[in-house]
């Protein structure tokens, strides 16, 4: 009769395993959200800034429509044609970039577009 049913022994400081357990991983979680979204070293995309035209590495401007929707046109006509362009909101405006083997050829379709 005195004997235990598999009952864990538990000695005096057993009641604070849990709460410790939920304060170390709730600091673990504000650790990885602040190295997330911490400012200059986040992961998180920042939002997306404009410049001038030669800060686009490799892609050449070769054409500067008036208007935005101009330039989306015409980057379509290209995308069409099979080509890589990208439409960039620089400081000087929007500008129609292509990749430097491409740029010939681009000139070509553009001028069939326009």
């Amino acid at each position: 009769m005195g004997e235990t049913c598999g009952v864990p022994s538990w000695n005096a400081y057993s009641f604070a395993f849990g709460p410790v357990i939920a304060v170390l991983g709730i600091l673990v979680l504000v650790l990885i959200l602040r190295w997330a979204f911490g400012r200059g070293s986040s992961v998180v995309a920042g939002p997306a800034r404009s410049g001038p035209p030669s800060e686009y590495g490799m892609l050449i401007a070769i054409a500067s429509p008036s208007t935005y929707i101009e330039g989306e046109i015409w980057r379509r006509g290209l995308q069409e044609a099979g080509l890589r362009a990208n439409l960039a909101q620089t400081n000087e405006g929007p500008r129609l970039m292509v990749w430097p083997a491409d740029v010939e050829t681009a000139k070509k379709v553009l001028a069939r577009i326009k």
